[in-house]
């Protein structure tokens, strides 16, 4: 008869036994993973999202029901028009008009700091907004000029020709680049390539807009003093000598005390309008109000007579078509399109950072590849119809937001009553003074600079403050495309940094729990003696970082060897497990790390195992023998790994 302790040691033995075979079933799990999809199944996998995408290639259903779904995924209009009321018109209608109030005297503006005619910038706010509202997806945002885009044009086309010797070549290349801009944008929507837009980061846009906004308000003292001979360059160095040189000749006074009185009493109104949120009114038509009564005290007192700059003669009527002015035979196309990438990418940030701001408060998302497409075609046709890059504004989307806007039906009022400014009002703008349109765009600049978001970053992350203090610098000391390359390059070097050096973290096991930590974290993670778990804290091990992580394990390893002998403990380093869960993809020269690990290790009595890898990663080291060569030690877990040696 067995003795009970006979019975007991095989009870043991057939619980060990049991447990062993578990694990080693559970490693089977992570060894026999299935085959990854190849090439040709990944590109097919494309063609079928597509397919489900885009209703018209999924012709299964009715024909006429396909037809309806692929005009409503084009044009969304279709969708909320269907049950549109009028108590949703009534808002879009005030709306629409309190926007026309504040969109006519910016857009006179904005053309003037593009170099362009004053009608070409309310050209830009009659098409781009009617196609918009029939292929967007926000019910907000207002589109038209903006102050950034027309700096952007000014900046980089006068270099290829002079707006002031020759404008309509001028002018001819600005149509381009707005062809090409737009023809950039649709192409990202419609390949699904938003992502190029996030190179500009959001650090590097807030540097960008403030260095931006101080540019254009020093472009701005041209008008607001009168200054006749202005420089071409955009620095605030070129400025300021020109603007110090003016004072050292006599200079009328009278464009400086116009400016800067309706420049205070635009301020005053936009300040009782945050107060007060019923007022939000006021702000919106005090720029309209500026201009009529600035308009009316040059030609009441003839003050034009005196020096007063005006605008002079407005072309109006309907957009004429601008088809056969467009240049893609010339010399600059290259540079054109050059041209047309950078403000297409900095349009399509600004429009699309607006428009899920707002679209955030009111609870529905906003489709960014949809917008992408809208913004290109509307710039397309723009560039038919006599108009330049528009895009969302920020200060005009906040009015109509605040004006009650339902739907982007404000967008049509907005753009019908530009229209009809520009048939019946444009000769009412004759004696408008130039400084008044000074003063509204420096009105709206304050919004472009955001400190706290800038103290914010510098908080946060200093990397990305260094983003945008180099975007900020580089505009305002050099040009807008220098800031623009300092930014994307500085994002880069810290892409690359965080990439080629990797962290490593060692780990211990957190009390009375299953999870592991870094000791770091939680000085409370007990280390289980004779083993060493690292993790790696990257997700590619590649060519760029494999030495430099191969060297940092290896560096780990000594120390904790070293700090065993201090210790005096019973068991140095035996077992190094890798944690490597957050590895999304390996290359052969972060197989050949890991095996020259191994090595070291095993000429040291040490053994290297594996815990977590990822689907790509572990048929990676399996197609590379790595597996084998390190003894099949590749588990689920840290716990199992752990479980596995004590058995």
């Amino acid at each position: 008869m067995a003795s009970p302790l006979n019975n007991t040691t095989t009870s043991d033995q057939e619980m060990a036994d049991l447990e062993r075979h578990d694990y080693v079933e559970r490693v089977q799990w992570v060894l026999n993973t299935p085959k990854l999809p190849g090439l040709s199944q990944e590109l097919i996998g494309t063609a079928v999202s597509w397919r489900n995408k885009v209703p018209f290639l999924n012709m299964q259903s009715g024909l006429k029901h396909e037809l309806f779904s692929m005009l409503k995924a084009t044009f969304p209009i279709l969708s909320w028009c269907q049950n549109y009321n009028p108590n949703q018109f009534k808002h879009d209608l005030l709306a629409g008009l309190t926007l026309a109030s504040l969109c006519i005297p910016q857009s006179i503006g904005y053309a003037t700091l593009a170099k362009l005619d004053p009608q070409y910038g309310l050209y830009t706010s009659v098409v781009p907004p009617l196609i918009y509202t029939l292929m967007g997806t926000s019910r907000e945002i207002a589109i038209g000029p903006v102050a950034v885009i027309s700096l952007l044009l000014s900046s980089m086309v006068q270099k290829l020709e002079d707006p002031m010797a020759n404008p309509i070549a001028y002018h001819k290349l600005v149509l381009t680049v707005t062809f090409f801009a737009g023809t950039f944008q649709a192409a990202f929507g419609l390949f699904r390539s938003g992502f190029l837009i996030d190179f500009l980061s959001h650090a590097a846009i807030v540097g960008f807009m403030a260095g931006a906004a101080i540019v254009i308000g020093l472009q701005q003292l041209k008008g607001l003093l009168g200054i006749t001979h202005f420089t071409n360059k955009t620095d605030v160095v070129s400025v300021l000598k020109v603007v110090w040189s003016s004072f050292q000749h006599p200079w009328n006074p009278y464009n400086f005390l116009l400016g800067c009185s309706f420049l205070i009493f635009i301020l005053i109104t936009r300040f009782l309008g945050r107060k007060n949120k019923k007022l939000f009114w006021l702000p919106a038509i005090a720029p309209l109000v500026s201009v009529v009564l600035a308009t009316l005290i040059v030609f009441l007192t003839k003050a034009d007579k005196h020096g007063v700059d005006i605008v002079k003669h407005i072309k109006g009527g309907l957009n004429p078509s601008s088809v056969d002015q467009l240049q893609f035979n010339g010399p600059h196309v290259g540079e054109l399109a050059k041209i047309g990438l950078i403000v297409a990418i900095i349009a399509l940030t600004e429009a699309i950072a607006v428009g899920r701001s707002f679209a955030a408060i009111k609870g529905y998302h906003l489709d960014g590849n949809k917008e992408m497409v809208a913004m290109g075609f509307m710039n397309i046709i723009g560039s038919f119809t006599s108009c330049y890059v528009a895009t969302g504004s920020f200060s005009r989307t906040a009015v109509n937001f605040s004006a009650g806007c339902e739907t982007a039906m404000s967008n049509i009022v907005m753009a019908v009553t530009v229209f009809i400014s520009l048939e019946l009002l444009t000769k009412l703008l004759y004696y408008t003074p130039v400084a008044i349109l000074a003063s509204i765009i420096l009105s709206a600049l304050p919004g472009l600079i955001d400190v706290n978001e800038a103290c914010n970053i510098w908080k946060v992350d200093k990397l990305d403050f260094l983003a945008c203090i180099g975007a900020f610098l580089g505009v305002l000391f050099a040009t807008v495309e220098i800031g623009l390359l300092v930014a994307v390059t500085i994002s880069f070097a810290k892409i690359i940094v965080v990439s080629i050096r990797p962290g490593t973290e060692t780990l211990g096991k957190l009390p009375e729990t299953d999870a592991f930590g870094d000791v770091n974290q939680y000085p409370m993670a007990v280390k289980t003696p004779g083993v060493l778990i690292m993790r790696l804290k990257s997700a590619l091990l590649c060519f760029a970082n494999a030495n430099f992580v191969r060297e940092r394990i290896m560096k780990w390893v000594i120390e904790e060897e070293k700090d065993s002998k201090l210790r005096n403990a019973e068991k140095t380093i035996q077992i190094v497990i890798l944690d490597i869960s957050n590895l999304m993809d390996i290359d052969t020269s972060g197989i050949a790390s890991l095996e020259e690990l191994h090595k070291n290790f095993d000429s040291n009595g040490m053994k290297l195992a594996i815990a977590n890898p990822r689907w790509q990663v572990i048929h990676k080291l399996k197609l590379a023998n790595f597996v084998t060569k390190i003894g099949g030690r590749v588990f689920l877990s840290i716990g199992e790994a752990m479980a596995s040696f004590s058995i």
